[in-house]
């Protein structure tokens, strides 16, 4: 039962990943966007400028995802391997941003590399929440090249890494938290304290994640004529500088395996962050966010046939004694 099960979420998430790929993100009714609807009339209601407020209002709608996605997952199994490799790859195509993420870099960089300033800042809220009216052609491929890092961890890596060992609930628990830290875990005046839970329970769950992926931009480095070295020096020497504990794996180790310079002065719409640097190269340039990009998607394809593996060998029973 429990190897049957197993395998059902293999072939779920590599049915997951194959949808996201073919498809993107749904421009309508993603339940991601149903969700973070649900969550801000829920703020709406029980909002206090306080730590407990926040961690009520993380429990009460990551509670509710984790009993959703379990009871899905019990019924899932009533129909056998099918309805497990069903339900693990819906939930996964559902938590998946990676192929979306990839063609917006893209397309920012056509804007960049276009001098078209005006395209490229109305397209930057779709990888970030920076404020992109303060921006010139240098900020904004910085700001997109960040993202693409950061977010190859959290939308592509850390799902994957989530529908691998805790299968569908897993995974959406996993989307859920991230969601709540992109709503109310900044540090506005607003979400200080409100947003405090949502933001340290998001950091949680991405520790590995972010680990991984700066393993994996290590191993890819080479495929888009990057240094494996670079990488691995700028995520050891840098990272731990970034006020992400997180990010600043994914930033810092693109930064080196691209041969450039990412951080500096950050502004958001709630203040202005002045990020250290992370790498020791050149400023990036839309030829280098089309490599970022690269960069990302096979980081991604590494990573789908990590989670399909740890999957398929997660509960394998022993094998026999000759």
């Amino acid at each position: 039962m429990v190897f049957a099960a197993v395998r059902g979420r293999a072939a779920g998430i590599a049915l997951g990943v194959l949808a996201d790929a073919a498809l993107g993100d749904p421009r309508r009714g993603h339940p991601v966007a149903l969700f973070g609807s649900a969550a801000a009339a829920l703020e709406r209601r029980i909002y206090a400028d306080s730590r407990r407020a926040g961690v009520a209002y993380c429990a009460v709608l990551l509670g509710a995802v984790t009993l959703a996605a379990a009871g899905g997952e019990r019924l899932s199994r009533r129909a056998g391997t099918i309805g497990e490799s069903a339900w693990v790859a819906a939930a996964t195509f559902i938590a998946l941003g990676g192929t979306s993420l990839a063609r917006t870099g893209d397309r920012m960089a056509d804007f960049v590399a276009a001098d078209d300033l005006a395209g490229a800042r109305g397209l930057l809220p779709s990888l970030c929440g920076r404020d992109p009216s303060v921006l010139d052609a240098a900020g904004l491929t910085r700001a997109a090249l960040e993202s693409i890092a950061e977010n190859t961890s959290d939308a592509q890596v850390g799902p994957l890494l989530w529908a691998a060992v805790g299968g569908a609930p897993g995974v959406l628990l996993y989307r859920a938290a991230n969601t709540l830290d992109a709503m109310v875990g900044n540090k506005s005046s607003r979400y200080r304290r409100f947003g405090w839970a949502a933001a340290r329970f998001d950091d949680l769950l991405n520790l590995a994640a972010a680990r991984l992926t700066g393993l994996f931009v290590v191993v890819c480095a080479p495929l888009v004529g990057g240094s494996p070295a670079g990488a691995a020096r700028a995520w050891q020497r840098d990272a731990a500088r970034h006020p992400s504990p997180n990010a600043g794996v994914a930033e810092a180790s693109f930064a080196g395996a691209l041969g450039i310079q990412l951080g500096g002065p950050t502004q958001y719409a709630h203040e202005l962050e002045i990020r250290p640097t992370l790498g020791a190269g050149r400023a990036p340039g839309a030829d280098d966010l089309r490599r970022a990009v690269r960069l990302s998607r096979a980081v991604q394809i590494v990573a789908a046939a990590a989670a399909v593996s740890v999957a398929c060998r997660s509960g394998r029973p022993a094998c026999p004694r000759g």
